[in-house]
């Protein structure tokens, strides 16, 4: 039982951390995953870089889409449209 008792503060310490560092992140992680593969023709989106636009194009073997802006239609990774700033832009009339 001595050597359980040292280990403890080890154990409580990395529970602590896994509730307030991990999970979130894995939460996150998972929403943004649903994010990327629920975009569809027409959603207006915002990219990391700030990049505004509509996507017109979705392609599935290479995991991109095409978005088109004001200065024409532009190739991006899905990973690069930031879901934060594109749901924001969702709750708002165009």
């Amino acid at each position: 039982m001595e050597g359980f008792g040292t280990f403890l503060p080890f154990i409580l310490i990395f529970v602590v951390f896994y509730f307030f560092m991990l999970a979130p992140q894995l939460k996150r992680q998972k929403q943004e995953k649903k994010f990327i593969q629920e975009l569809k023709r027409g959603d207006r989106v915002i990219t990391k870089s700030g990049l505004h636009g509509k996507v017109v194009e979705l392609n599935d073997k290479d995991n991109s889409c095409v978005i088109e802006t004001l200065a024409g239609k532009l190739k991006f990774d899905r990973s690069a449209i930031s879901m934060e700033m594109s749901s924001k832009l969702k709750n708002t009339p165009e």
